[in-house]
């Protein structure tokens, strides 16, 4: 889809939705290009560390089952 037939689709959409589906669309594209400040990426060596950390706490036994995960639903 080319620019112009995107913006055309995007145009005739967004009058559609709510005031709220309308921050919200916003928000996922603030989030899709990480324009809020508070979002900084991390390092590999942090992602490493949480990704190391998470597989010894599933080693451990320290996880939930999804079936577990949803009977409490």
């Amino acid at each position: 889809m080319n620019k112009a037939a995107f913006k055309k689709e995007v145009d005739t959409y967004l009058p559609l939705l709510s005031e709220k589906q309308r921050v919200l669309v916003l928000d996922m594209i603030k989030g899709l290009l990480q324009v809020d400040g508070a979002a900084q990426r991390i390092s590999k060596e942090q992602y490493n560390q949480e990704i190391e950390a998470a597989v010894a706490r599933i080693e451990s036994g320290d996880y939930i089952d999804h079936e577990v995960v949803l009977k409490l639903l």
